[in-house]
């Protein structure tokens, strides 16, 4: 009998009943604002921004409404102006170059390569062709690339660095924490990222002055010293009445549920790590089939999984894309014509007027991605490996019969 998964791809786990009863508590107190506080009371936003920034070893933490809000406020901070041209990875989500846009910049996107990490050569030539002096760094599903090499290179071509951390929150490049490479760093805490809040997301920086114009801008108003992961005062006073008001605070019931996530964040990254190599021993030397390949020097937060299809048609794609989802696995395909759901990828953004990349449209054709939520277990990842295999087989062997068909019709024709 052939197998099925049941299982969901979406499920998250519940929120610790420590941050159930901490939001509970906010919502009996009525005090959501993050600058509404009783006498003597320390807002639980200001707590997880401090706690935060602890985590990561950041000297100062925003935290804010969405991973999205993030990004576009830490590009505000750090001076972006209206038509700049922002350097970031043709292998990215939506909210990255809508972030870009947003702000009133130009996406000017840089070629990945077949192991999902930027072309350094690429964003070399992106760089010198545009002028641009930003660089908008997304660790896309999780990858990253070689740091050092990386703001090595930056310096050189006097690049500021703005890492999207949304898929590498708890992941590190030598033991360096994502994140701490760059001027910027932002997070996100939707729902299936690695801290689940519905929504939100933190800046993270040492920077005094772009954190002082990132907390004005989030919507502080003159409350900035309320703010305990912020920089000093006199880093607000020459920017608090130039600095516009976009507001995208956090609010307290949200840093309520998150505080107590931080705290068991490595713990879900070893779990998370557990899964990804369950799945990658499943499909290894399965033919046809390229896993992505993990550096040693990277410690990865295996929260999805990518995979490979290399010269597959659409057509054979499909079919294998529609057998595997009979079987309830849940896969997504960066090489679809039309973007899906939240899938997307470059070209379908044509207000960024997108040039062509054929070096990433040749990685995203065959490109497969599935979602390895921590509801799942090893058996559940093996039993997701083996009816990927048994498809990508199967898939194949149709390919082989066909062909050979084919030939067979054409002796005979001759």
């Amino acid at each position: 009998m052939t197998e099925r998964f049941t299982g969901s791809f979406t499920q998250q786990e519940p929120i610790p009943e420590e941050g159930i009863a901490a939001a509970l508590a906010v919502l009996r107190h009525g005090r959501l604002h993050r600058y509404n506080t009783a006498p003597g009371e320390i807002a639980e936003t200001a707590l997880l921004e401090e706690e935060f920034a602890a985590l990561t070893g950041a000297k100062y933490c925003l935290a804010v409404a969405s991973g999205g809000y993030a990004l576009g406020c830490a590009l505000r901070a750090v001076g972006l102006r209206a038509g700049e041209p922002v350097l970031t990875n043709a292998f990215t989500l939506a909210p990255v170059p809508g972030a870009i846009a947003a702000a009133g910049g130009r996406p000017v996107f840089v070629e990945v390569t077949e192991d999902l990490v930027l072309d350094f050569a690429h964003l070399e030539a992106q760089a010198r062709a545009t002028g641009a002096r930003i660089l908008m760094l997304s660790h896309m599903r999780g990858h990253l690339c070689d740091m050092e090499a990386l703001m090595a290179l930056c310096a050189r071509l006097g690049l500021q660095v703005i890492e999207d951390c949304a898929h590498t929150m708890g992941a590190a490049w030598k033991g360096v924490a994502s994140g701490r490479h760059g001027l910027v760093a932002c997070y996100s805490t939707q729902t299936y990222k690695h801290m689940n809040s519905g929504e939100g997301g933190f800046l993270i920086s040492d920077d005094a002055g772009v954190m002082a114009r990132a907390i004005v801008l989030s919507g502080s108003y003159m409350l900035y010293s309320r703010h305990r992961a912020a920089p000093p005062a006199e880093a607000f006073e020459a920017i608090r009445l130039e600095t516009p008001n976009v507001s995208g605070r956090m609010d307290n019931l949200r840093a309520a549920i998150l505080r107590p996530q931080i705290a068991t964040l490595a713990g879900r990254v070893a779990r998370w790590a557990a899964l990804y190599r369950e799945m990658e021993a499943g499909l290894a030397a399965t033919p046809g089939l390229r896993l992505i390949p993990r550096p040693d020097e990277e410690s990865y937060v295996g929260s999805s999984f990518q995979f490979s299809l290399p010269g597959w048609s659409d057509a054979r794609i499909a079919a294998f894309l529609a057998r595997t989802g009979a079987r309830g696995v849940e896969l997504k395909w960066f090489g679809a014509d039309e973007p899906v759901a939240f899938t997307s990828r470059y070209d379908h953004w044509t207000y960024a007027a997108p040039e062509p990349l054929p070096q990433t449209d040749r990685v995203l054709k065959g490109l497969i991605d599935m979602r390895l939520p921590l509801t799942f277990s090893p058996a559940d990842v093996a039993q997701i490996a083996r009816i990927i295999r048994a498809e990508v087989l199967a898939v194949g062997q149709s390919e082989e019969a066909a062909l050979a068909a084919e030939a067979t019709a054409l002796r005979l024709a001759d």
